[in-house]
């Protein structure tokens, strides 16, 4: 734990040293949102535009810490807790990787989204692939459906082939780099199939198991 906490405040140091350096830099309307063809659709006043992404790393953290120790089920978060805790440290990568292009963009480099963000999103659901197939049933962490829920064996089967199926989607977004006027469609069409699929997948195999252990 000390471990990530102490690389969770690198990053998020990071991000604020980034925001306070090229604060005076910034224009006083700040680029925070590219469409599905790397256009900017979006703009934020400059303070909030420079210190937005930072300060919701620092909720995001505070949020991911306190789930093991709010969790009814905190006791199953335990045998997985040291992917969790390397999805903590993932995801707030993640976070500044978009903080710093975000921020490149408006100091006047223009590097586009739709070659960035599909190889960080990609990387990024291919770790939340592996957490998923190492998760143990709990309220917060997942794939939670009434079913899943319901059964540890549901749970267990649903998320051994939901985490592989994260990972190809993690595969099939850094694809997308190569094609960045299709990249939202390489990132959002496989998570939506996945997630319908998943769903599915739950319901069909706790209706199997209501079965079997009434035989």
């Amino acid at each position: 734990m000390k471990g990530v906490t102490g690389l969770g405040v690198a990053l998020i140091t990071a991000a604020f040293l980034l925001s306070i350096y090229s604060y005076p830099y910034l224009p006083e309307k700040v680029a925070s949102h590219w469409n599905a063809v790397g256009e900017v659709d979006a703009y934020l006043p400059r303070f909030w535009g420079a210190f937005l992404v930072p300060l919701i790393m620092v909720g995001l953290c505070l949020l991911f810490i306190a789930i093991p120790r709010i969790d009814p089920l905190k006791e199953n978060i335990m045998q997985f807790i040291r992917y969790y805790y390397g999805f903590i440290v993932v995801m707030l990568l993640f976070m500044l990787i978009l903080h710093t292009q975000v921020t490149l963009w408006n100091l006047g480099f223009a590097i586009s989204p739709n070659t960035i963000l599909p190889v960080s999103i990609g990387m990024l659901f291919i770790y939340i692939g592996v957490l998923i197939g190492k998760a143990k049933r709990n309220w917060f962490i997942g794939i939670r459906t009434p079913w899943t829920l319901s059964s540890d064996a549901v749970w267990d089967r649903t998320h051994k082939i939901g985490g592989r199926l994260f990972i190809l989607v993690g595969v099939i977004s850094v694809v997308g780099a190569l094609l960045p006027d299709y990249a939202i469609s390489f990132i959002l069409l496989p998570v939506l199939a996945v997630v319908f699929y998943t769903i599915v997948f739950s319901y069909f195999a706790y209706q199997k198991e209501i079965k079997r252990t009434a035989g």
